[in-house]
């Protein structure tokens, strides 16, 4: 009887315990649903945040877009708006007063021609062959640039285009690209800008390629920088080379750092001919050497201040250099260097003279002493640039006689030749007339 109420006991005791355990496992699978639920609230609450703030990024992006591109827009605008204020202050410079583009009468341009061929015989007779004038005749500096024309648009971005810079001769010779073996001769300017590209011109081929834009026509003689960097005279009236020098640039340093082709720069101006170029021993800076024309022998060398860096083209005049600079990205060309070899003009004076905003950069820069104008060539433009001279600025030693580098000489012409430059005085005056015209028209 014991034995059964204790076994009933037993069996109510594990009863109850069995259904504790069971209510406490439904309370705890109770808190784990409620968790659950929770994270799920949680997570569908933070979902619904970041569309939310995705869509407000998207809004904004698409914002920022819009803002972007007003700005673009407004930038573009003021950048229309400063081209044109260059413009018209380009167009204000190189005006000549308000003089009206009139038809001018033939006596009246032969007579102008006349009086600035006389005023400038005695300054320029040492090219032409006459008496030697002193280094003091030739006093005069660039003050400003008083006009420009564009002539022509021939060939390639790079090239050089001129006339013979003795005076000798009034053809016109074009040089295109930076390597190249084919020189375009045209008997006057008038054919030059009247001509279908090249399609009136004589073409002449030289013996070897050429190398950069530094060349040169003077004296009725090519002078060009060949390939193997050698500077070759070829003579134009009878298709030979009359010698050819090595100059100290065989290094090959470009000259000039926007012109990386050129090596050497040939320029000539009343005093003769010069020679523009770059050493390794000086290779951050340009050098300048003085040339005699007949023989190729350097007279005297200078190493200048002026920096290579974003230097473009350089010309002589009455025996300073003018280096034009411009930036990578062409914008204005500038002078913003200038060195005298007669230390009568000094860089911290000379004027900072800015050349009227074009399509790109210059190549090259040829000064001829006889007329005052540059021959330019930018980008494929033929340009012409008509200076403005002064008197050298006052207060400078000019050196003595024997300080003064010796001057380049020239050869006594034949009958032949007088005859010759006889016809050829008669083309530049038709170009003096013919350029006279354009400029003011």
């Amino acid at each position: 009887m014991r034995a059964l109420v204790l076994l009933v006991s037993l069996a109510c005791f594990a009863g109850a315990q069995h259904q504790a355990l069971i209510d406490y496992l439904e309370r705890r699978l109770l808190a784990i649903e409620d968790r659950i639920t929770l994270w799920h609230e949680q997570t569908n609450r933070y979902a619904s945040e970041l569309r939310e703030l995705k869509q407000q990024m998207v809004a904004q992006l698409e914002n920022l877009d819009k803002e972007k591109e007003t700005l673009r827009g407004n930038l573009d605008g003021v950048g229309a708006r400063v081209d044109r204020v260059e413009r018209e202050l380009d167009y204000m410079e190189t005006q000549n007063g308000a003089q009206p583009c009139v038809d001018v009468d033939d006596k009246l341009v032969e007579q102008q021609v006349t009086q600035v061929k006389e005023k400038n015989k005695a300054k320029y007779s040492k090219l032409s062959g006459e008496a030697r004038p002193g280094l003091e005749d030739c006093s005069e500096m660039i003050s400003s640039i008083k006009a420009m024309k564009i002539l022509k648009k021939l060939g390639g971005p790079k090239g050089m285009w001129t006339k013979d810079a003795s005076g000798r001769s009034g053809k016109v010779y074009v040089l295109n690209g930076t390597d190249d073996g084919t020189v375009y001769e045209f008997s006057s300017m008038q054919e030059f800008t009247g001509s279908p590209g090249v399609s009136l011109a004589k073409a002449l081929s030289l013996p070897s390629l050429w190398r950069g834009t530094g060349h040169l026509v003077y004296d009725h003689r090519l002078y060009y920088v060949s390939e193997r960097l050698a500077v070759v005279k070829y003579d134009l009236r009878n298709a030979s080379v009359a010698d050819s020098v090595v100059f100290p640039a065989e290094d090959g340093v470009p000259v000039y750092g926007l012109t990386p082709e050129t090596v050497v720069d040939l320029a000539a101006d009343e005093e003769g001919l010069w020679a523009v170029y770059a050493t390794r021993r000086n290779d951050r800076h340009i050098s300048l050497a003085k040339v005699d024309a007949d023989t190729m022998d350097v007279e005297q060398m200078w190493d200048t201040a002026c920096p290579r860096e974003n230097a473009e083209a350089a010309f002589v005049i009455c025996g300073t250099l003018y280096v034009v600079y411009n930036t990578p990205q062409p914008g204005r060309s500038r002078v913003q260097c200038v060195f005298d070899v007669n230390g009568m003009v000094s860089n911290d004076e000379a004027p900072l003279i800015y050349f009227p905003k074009r399509y790109g950069a210059h190549s090259s820069l040829k000064y001829n002493p006889h007329e005052q104008l540059l021959y330019a060539w930018d980008d494929g433009y033929q340009i012409v640039y008509r200076l403005v001279m002064k008197p050298k600025l006052e207060g400078r030693r000019i050196p003595a006689d024997s300080e003064q580098p010796s001057a380049v000489g020239f050869t006594q012409t034949s009958s032949l030749d007088n005859n010759n430059n006889h016809n050829n005085n008669n083309n530049n005056n038709n170009d003096a007339r013919f350029l006279l015209l354009l400029f003011v028209c």
